[in-house]
């Protein structure tokens, strides 16, 4: 599949999201992102009812419709992409659902189906990040104008802490279950056992060593008493103590964000699973360092 088609279903996988969409909400941590969504789409779509087609050559400058990171993009109900201020302009003009296998091409059609009674609707899907050259979960809001789905969004590259809890609690049980199998499957950075910028690492209490890590395969095997962050700090011997004072526990430091690419705060949850520390964490956004 060439680079052009991985784009286009990316965009159009996107797109296929909005038939089960509910009405907008968004996490605290990026409610000023989703403030800026909205107000860049509201007024794009005063524009469009205002000036109607004549809009969408506005929207694809680089002008009053951009801001920042945001941009607009528009479809109309046929599958057709016909305004985009973003990487997505090269699709303007291309019937795209074509391209589509018959259970996305379903979810789009549906999608362009949704009414015009003047609600902001809202959907999470993942989307090419040119700026990180990477795939990112994105939130997008969108408003049917007639034949036209007004469209915004904006990339949310870390989880949540309850993400991270969530993430730990089912890979614990994993372990628990079935801890050779796991360990397997965290290595091959198996897509169910992580989540965007949420992965995994074990270390076997015993040897204290890493038995699995989802994130960097060459520390599989090394000594986990080694380990320090970003800055310096020993934060293996800091979660190995965390894990002799108790069964859980939590660590913070500066690591790599694996999806940003920056150097951030992290904050790690630890669990104690039959001899084996099981550990995913979350960056804060507030907290980036580069």
């Amino acid at each position: 599949m060439g680079f052009y088609r991985v784009f286009l279903v990316l965009c159009l996988s996107a797109v296929s999201m909005l038939s089960v969409a509910q009405p907008v909400s968004q996490a605290d941590d990026y409610s000023a992102e989703a403030e800026r969504a909205k107000a860049l789409l509201g007024k794009a779509v005063a524009a469009y009812q205002a000036e109607g087609d004549k809009a969408l050559a506005k929207f694809s400058r680089q002008g009053d419709y951009i801001d920042g990171e945001l941009y607009i993009y528009v479809v109309d109900t046929s599958g057709v992409m016909l305004a985009s201020g973003g990487p997505s302009a090269t699709l303007i003009g291309k019937q795209v659902t074509n391209v589509l296998d018959e259970d996305l091409k379903a979810a789009f059609e549906a999608a362009l189906k949704e009414p015009e009674d003047g609600t902001v609707r809202s959907a999470d899907y993942r989307w090419w990040n040119w700026q990180h050259g990477k795939v990112e979960r994105k939130q997008v809001f969108y408003q049917r104008v007639g034949d036209r789905i007004i469209s915004v969004g904006y990339y949310m590259p870390r989880s949540s802490s309850e993400a991270a809890e969530e993430l730990l609690e089912k890979v614990a049980n994993e372990v628990k279950a079935d801890p050779k199998t796991t360990f397997y499957r965290i290595n091959k950075h198996d897509k169910a056992l992580s989540q965007d910028d949420l992965y995994a690492f074990v270390v076997d209490l015993n040897t204290q060593k890493f038995i699995a890590h989802g994130f960097i395969r060459r520390l599989v095997g090394t000594d986990f008493q080694a380990l320090r962050s970003a800055d310096g700090q020993p934060i293996g011997k800091q979660m190995l103590r965390a894990m002799a004072q108790g069964d859980t526990g939590e660590v913070s430091y500066i690591w790599r964000n694996p999806i940003t690419g920056q150097t951030e705060y992290k904050k790690t949850l630890l669990k104690k699973v039959d001899g084996y520390a099981v550990a995913v964490g979350s960056y804060e956004k507030s907290m980036k360092l580069d």
